[in-house]
């Protein structure tokens, strides 16, 4: 009779009702047919987003608390929560091991994505868990935070996760291998080896410090970037290469696959970073990638995106519904520019097509196009 009354007690948790609740959902919409074609379904999963978006509790940033976030998270903790937009700089700045941030309106879900929300009891259960325990004069993050006390709250709820466990009952948090560690410095010193720890500073420490800049820095709005294709590029390898290019603004850098044996290479993927304040410029650089040593410099280029930010924020309320030209940047034998550049409003999106000498290489071109999507959106 225990053992049944802990059993039902367990599978009545919040989350468990949560994810009933997803599930009959699910079964509804599918009726008789439980195939497998259903959980590849676009369309399925983006209903089950937007039933999980209409729970009370997920109307609601689950950090700071402001209402209709157009956000989500989801990853290996594992929890999945809806947040604000200002509140997914930061996340995004955790790394994907730990976040992956994902648009509600933007991006294409998949049923792996939504269940991950779904499994995870959505904004109230996360909070239950990772707010456990949150001291009664702790100030949890609101909308009118600044940038560096949301940052703050949120790396210690989910990073450092300090508020999971009672902290009169639980031993300070500890990086995996740092028992090795300690046990290796003190059998140094009983072999009566010393060190000058002033000669060299702490690996550690860098990473840590680097994390909590990323953490501290404001974002403006998220950058779209397609890589589309490379042109007449150089040969890195006997007679061809295997270029894949990276992308950087400010502190975070993405890249693409690697495209084999060719310098004419056709990528047509999609990247997306966010936009920190300052604006920096976009850095692309082009690789061939080496199996056995590191990989060749492929060409470089820098991208000054802010006339794209000013124009998405010009022309983000704008009722034109035709395509329409903005500005053009025109092209010269001097310029980084391989074409004429030209900003537009395409199906109510501010684009931007380029095409880019790549610098410090003997030749090769890069097209791309980019959107920018500012912080209101």
């Amino acid at each position: 009779m225990e053992e049944n009354s802990l059993l039902h007690f367990l599978d009545d948790t919040p989350s468990s009702h949560y994810r009933k609740t997803c599930d009959g959902y699910a079964s509804q919409n599918d009726g008789d047919d439980h195939s497998d074609s259903s959980d590849t379904d676009p369309a399925n999963a983006r209903e089950r987003l937007e039933h999980l978006l209409n729970q009370p509790a997920n109307k609601f940033c689950a950090d700071c608390g402001t209402p209709d976030p157009k956000w989500a998270t989801c990853r290996a903790l594992p929890f999945g929560a809806f947040i604000c937009i200002k509140c997914s700089g930061t996340h995004r700045s955790l790394g994907v091991h730990i976040s992956k941030v994902i648009s509600v309106n933007l991006d294409e879900w998949t049923d792996e994505e939504v269940n991950c929300l779904a499994n995870s009891g959505g904004n109230a259960t996360v909070n239950t868990r990772y707010e456990a325990f949150l001291p009664e004069n702790y100030k949890k993050a609101r909308q009118d935070f600044a940038t560096e006390e949301r940052a703050s709250f949120i790396r210690k709820k989910y990073e450092l996760q300090q508020f999971v466990t009672d902290p009169q009952f639980s031993c300070p948090l500890r990086k995996p291998g740092a028992d090795k560690h300690h046990n290796q410095q003190h059998a140094g010193s009983r072999h009566g080896t010393f060190r000058n720890s002033w000669r060299k500073k702490d690996p550690d420490h860098k990473i840590v410090k680097k994390m909590m800049d990323v953490a501290m820095v404001e974002f403006v709005g998220l950058i779209k970037v397609d890589i589309i294709r490379g042109t007449n590029l150089a040969v890195r390898d006997v007679m061809s290469s295997d270029p894949y290019v990276m992308i950087i603004l400010g502190h975070q850098s993405m890249k693409t696959k690697v495209i084999k044996s060719t310098l004419n290479p056709i990528w047509n993927e999609r990247l997306m970073l966010s936009i920190p304040h300052p604006v920096p410029p976009l850095k692309l650089q082009v690789f061939d990638k080496d199996t056995f040593s590191s990989d060749d410099r492929m060409g470089e280029a820098e991208v000054d995106i802010q006339p794209l930010i000013s124009a998405a924020r010009e022309y983000q309320n704008s009722i034109i519904t035709e395509s329409a030209q903005i500005c053009t940047f025109l092209a010269s034998e001097n310029s980084i520019l391989a074409k004429d550049s030209v900003i537009s409003i395409v199906d109510g999106k501010v684009e931007q097509e380029i095409v880019l000498r790549l610098q410090n290489v003997e030749h090769g071109e890069l097209e791309i196009k980019l959107e920018c999507v500012p912080l209101s959106q």
